[in-house]
């Protein structure tokens, strides 16, 4: 038995895992994090026209989700974003969904988006991130991946970060509403006490 060639093999498999890990990690660090002032971007909605948050009036934070067409734990969520926006947005709080995926995956091209939000009768606007810029400068990894913000003297503060609620599969058993909580919180005036919930869905599809 060759000890010397074992080792070496060893030591390359644990050098691997280590650049792993580490990638994982810085990558892991960027995009926003609870707590931090969020910017505001101007993309294109199903419409044709562009939208930013700051465009929208008598709101106190909005409901930012990144989604897309193609991946079935967004078309399982898209109903419940239906639901939060229509419970929400005349409290202040709207949906705004943001699909990273338009010039990455054919299903999710912007015919299909408003194909799809037709079909659905979306009630929230859908909007185009071409260059995944905003994707990237939030931080998401998943579709669907959701931000709570709040707006404060014009300033947009994240608030939550994660999952929708703890049941990808079904929404008749949810047991914990992550979301609704939230924005029920900051509505009565109150913090966030579940404030990041691991995002379940597809990876976006990043430009290579």
């Amino acid at each position: 038995m060759n000890y010397n060639k074992i080792f070496t093999s060893l030591s390359m498999l644990v050098a691997v895992f280590a650049i792993a890990f580490l990638f994982t990690a810085a990558t892991d660090e960027n995009g926003y994090t609870v707590g931090d002032e969020a910017t505001d971007f101007n993309l294109k909605n199903i419409d044709g026209e562009m939208v930013s948050l700051a465009g929208m009036e008598d709101v106190k934070g909005y409901i930012v989700t990144f989604t897309c067409n193609h991946c079935p734990y967004a078309k399982l969520y898209e109903d419940r974003l239906i639901s939060l926006h229509n419970q929400f947005a005349e409290k202040g709080y709207p949906v705004v969904a943001i699909n990273p995926n338009v010039l990455t995956q054919p299903d999710d091209n912007f015919e299909m988006m408003i194909e799809r939000a037709a079909e659905k009768e979306f009630p929230f606007v859908y909007l185009s991130d071409e260059d995944q810029s905003i994707a990237k400068a939030y931080g998401a990894t998943k579709t669907p991946h959701v931000y709570v913000l709040s707006k404060n003297d014009g300033k947009l503060k994240v608030e939550y970060i994660g999952a929708i609620d703890d049941n990808a599969k079904s929404a008749d058993e949810v047991t914990e509403t992550y979301v609704v909580d939230a924005v029920d919180a900051l509505l009565a005036g109150k913090k966030v006490t579940k404030k990041e919930a691991k995002a379940v869905g597809c990876s976006i599809k990043w430009k290579k």
